[in-house]
């Protein structure tokens, strides 16, 4: 029953927003509601689970995506992200600029929050679009695949490393048997994924706010090592802590004001500090123009939170129903390779509950029994459990609302686009896990 609560109420939303018209944060929190009360929630605590989903999912996206969207629109108005974009192409060339997203973002990608590494790219690659006059997804699209690729694969990302604690795996072992799986697969359904005949015939536009329309002349831009040093200053920051982490063992000061400074949050604030000064007062910009950017990028953003976080609420309404404890009643008794049943359950909870790092911490726990006397690699049985929970993004995942409104996609587009290749990655991952999990017992014999 909980299940057919999840696909009905699916099927409500999409009716609401493709027939209907309706606004896409009305429509989630009506179906939100409506799922609350199916599903038993107390009337007087629908508000509070409502609340709770809203404040949790803007709590962790409102900081990083308002700041990464006024570091883009100051450095596009600045021309810094029309100078990166021209030295890509001066490097990889018009034919090549897919695969110069690719390896950007697998760089970027690594270390960084899909959220996070996708608002600072994705101001070069509306860039790009602009100076090439490619359409928007044929160079967007390969990003923003091999950003989902990374988080979900690997650590030290959330969920990777959030169930690594948990089988007591390796976190360096995990990513680099993660690597062996994630480059290729990425790569693949990155470069694969817009030349699709059905992903071809969509031409959106980009939105409005996000990026300069202006077109800069070589001397009006900043010189290429301001841009990058503005560009890559959050990701030094966020990926230094990272492995500053990985590698360190106990508490100091040191390692908590690196911890510090290197939050996503904190990291964008003061690049957008950077970002100020080295394109406003430093070039002689004023800062009243550096701060209209600031808000003309905070105004771009203001439907596109409001929209992550409806979809936050209905995902905590599906969590609070007790659909994850459904599916751990129902997968108690299937007899199944472990490692396939640790990825068939995180899709499973990946398409019921959205999140998937919720997906991926939920699916851990269920799979944890199995581990014991298995014979697996609890580094592997990671990767399992991390490939399932990138399948079938749709509308109960407020990723999937962050892809659809920054490349102005209708909601049938965005699931065309982005529930397939989700989907498809998932699969790969899963042949890959095997693959590796098969190598590592033939190297042992």
């Amino acid at each position: 029953m909980p299940l057919v609560v999840v696909g009905v109420s699916v099927l409500i939303l999409l009716f609401l927003m493709t027939r209907l018209k309706l606004n896409g944060f009305a429509a989630l929190l009506f179906v939100a509601v409506a799922v609350a009360l199916v599903q038993g929630i107390p009337v007087a605590t629908i508000p509070d689970v409502l609340s709770e989903g809203i404040g949790g999912q803007i709590g962790d996206t409102m900081l990083v995506i308002g700041l990464g969207a006024m570091v883009g629109r100051v450095m596009g108005d600045s021309g810094a992200a029309q100078r990166i974009a021209n030295k890509m192409l001066d490097a990889f060339g018009p034919r090549w600029v897919q695969v110069a997203m690719v390896v950007t973002s697998m760089l970027i990608g690594v270390t960084m929050f899909y959220e996070v590494a996708f608002i600072i790219i994705v101001p070069i690659a509306f860039t790009l679009v602009r100076v090439t006059g490619a359409k928007l997804l044929w160079i967007g699209l390969p990003m923003s695949i091999t950003l989902s690729t990374m988080h979900s694969f690997l650590p030290p990302h959330p969920g990777p490393t959030a169930v690594a604690a948990t089988f007591h795996a390796s976190v360096g072992l995990t990513l680099v048997y993660g690597l062996f799986i994630a480059i290729p697969a990425g790569a693949l359904i990155a470069l694969a994924w817009p030349r699709l005949p059905f992903i071809k015939a969509m031409n959106p536009s980009i939105p409005k706010g996000l990026v300069s329309e202006r077109e800069f002349t070589d001397e009006e831009m900043p010189g290429i090592g301001w841009a990058l040093a503005v560009a890559l200053f959050p990701v030094v920051l966020i990926a230094g802590a990272s492995v500053t982490e990985m590698a360190t063992s106990g508490a100091s000061p040191f390692l908590h004001f690196i911890t510090f400074i290197g939050s996503a949050p904190i990291a964008l604030l003061l690049t957008l500090l950077l970002a100020i000064w080295a394109f406003g007062p430093r070039i002689g910009r004023s800062l009243a123009d550096v701060s209209a950017s600031c808000t003309s990028a905070a105004q771009a953003m203001a439907m596109i939170l409001l929209v992550i976080g409806a979809g936050g609420a209905f995902k905590n309404v599906l969590v609070e129903g007790g659909i994850a404890d459904h599916i751990k009643d129902t997968t108690d008794s299937w007899s199944v390779s472990p490692l396939i049943l640790a990825w068939l359950i995180a899709v499973i909870l990946r398409i019921a509950l959205g999140s998937a790092t919720v997906a991926v911490v939920t699916a851990s726990g269920i799979v944890l029994p199995l581990l014991a006397g298995s014979g697996v690699h609890p580094e592997i049985l990671v990767l399992a459990v991390s490939c399932g929970s990138i399948a079938f993004s749709h509308v109960n995942d407020p990723g999937f609302w962050l892809f659809k409104e920054y490349f102005n996609l209708s909601v049938i587009e965005a699931i065309k686009v982005r529930t397939t290749y989700t989907t498809v990655l998932a699969i790969l991952g899963l042949g890959g896990v095997l693959a590796v999990e098969w190598a590592l017992d033939v190297l042992s014999l």
